[in-house]
């Protein structure tokens, strides 16, 4: 459950995250993820709305889960804490290599050294996923640093996130996501369905196939998350957005104080500074997540009752009448 009363300690579980002081690492970082979540996607069967590809938040980073090769499962560990990244294997095998300073071609060189060691044959399209002008893996030695502080901090703020994202989905039975990180966005998130077939999508995300973008919103959506920034937006922040965005979504009152709609991205932006300083972070973000998913569903004319549940309480199943 997540509690509105919070110490001075469960405050500074929310780190400072500056983007131009991270900027560098958060690049390369992103580019290291793609290159281990295009390995899960490579040996994934088609899951709807790419939720095949995803990774996932651990107690000390980030995870593929167990990708399933020929007879054995493995899976690729973003270690934070200890600045490792482990492959495991359900044969009993491991590698790890140590998370430094390094080109993300000299990255990519040492991961498929590491799989090949334990018997996994991978090939990958080394093209990165969602960003202009993107150089290939095994050509990058441009993008090479790594900060283990601002990584750490990245992390923790993923785990409190990733936290309330949780609870705020247990209020939803309908349709609904995981809380997954995306490697091609660098962006944690949660999506609730209304149930109901969407326009198609006119594509066009860079490096993206239409074909694939067409798919991950064949269906109608309220979606929220949260990204490190960048462009437009070059700070972290929380977001959320519809598609197809209903009429006056975009002119709608949500909470908190700080919350504001960008007509760049289509979505609505909560600075993340302004979760980090309020009393309350987590009621903050909270309210946030509500009040932009209130927005969706009433203006798209969502069947809420059917929908829609109390927040889930531990221990004390869903009250269902007959």
């Amino acid at each position: 459950m997540v509690t509105t009363n919070v110490s001075e300690a469960d405050r500074n579980a929310w780190p400072a995250l500056p983007y131009d002081a991270w900027r560098e690492t958060y690049t390369t970082l992103h580019l290291w993820t793609q290159i281990v979540g295009k390995i899960r996607l490579s040996l994934t069967p088609w899951l709807n709305h790419s939720w095949h590809v995803t990774m996932y938040v651990t107690a000390r980073g980030l995870t593929t889960s167990p990708i399933a090769y020929e007879s054995r499962t493995f899976q690729v560990d973003f270690n934070f804490i200890d600045h490792v990244l482990r492959i495991t294997s359900s044969d009993g095998k491991q590698r790890q290599m140590q998370l430094r300073a390094q080109s993300v071609a000299d990255f990519y060189a040492h991961l498929l050294t590491m799989l090949e060691e334990l018997n996994i044959f991978v090939r990958i399209n080394e093209r990165p996923n969602e960003i202009p002008d993107a150089i290939p893996f095994t050509k990058d030695q441009i993008h090479a640093a790594y900060d283990p502080d601002y990584a750490n901090r990245f992390f923790r703020l993923l785990m409190q996130a990733d936290r309330v994202f949780k609870f705020f989905r247990t209020g939803f039975i309908g349709k609904a996501s995981p809380v997954h990180f995306f490697w091609g966005s660098f962006d944690l998130a949660v999506t609730r369905f209304s149930g109901r077939r969407a326009p198609l999508h006119p594509g066009g995300v860079p490096n993206l196939s239409d074909a694939v973008v067409r798919e991950a919103y064949s269906h109608e959506v309220s979606s929220a998350g949260f990204w490190p920034g960048s462009g437009s937006v070059d700070f972290p922040a929380f977001y959320s957005y519809a598609y197809p965005a209903p009429p006056g979504f975009d002119h709608a009152l949500v909470k908190p104080d700080g919350a504001f709609f960008s007509q760049d991205l289509k979505e609505f932006i909560l600075p993340y500074d302004v979760v980090r300083s309020a009393e309350h972070p987590d009621a903050t973000l909270l309210n946030f997540l509500q009040s932009t998913y209130d927005a969706a569903a009433n203006a798209a004319g969502w069947d809420r009752a059917a929908l829609e549940c109390p927040m889930g309480s531990i221990g004390i199943p869903r009250s269902v009448r007959g």
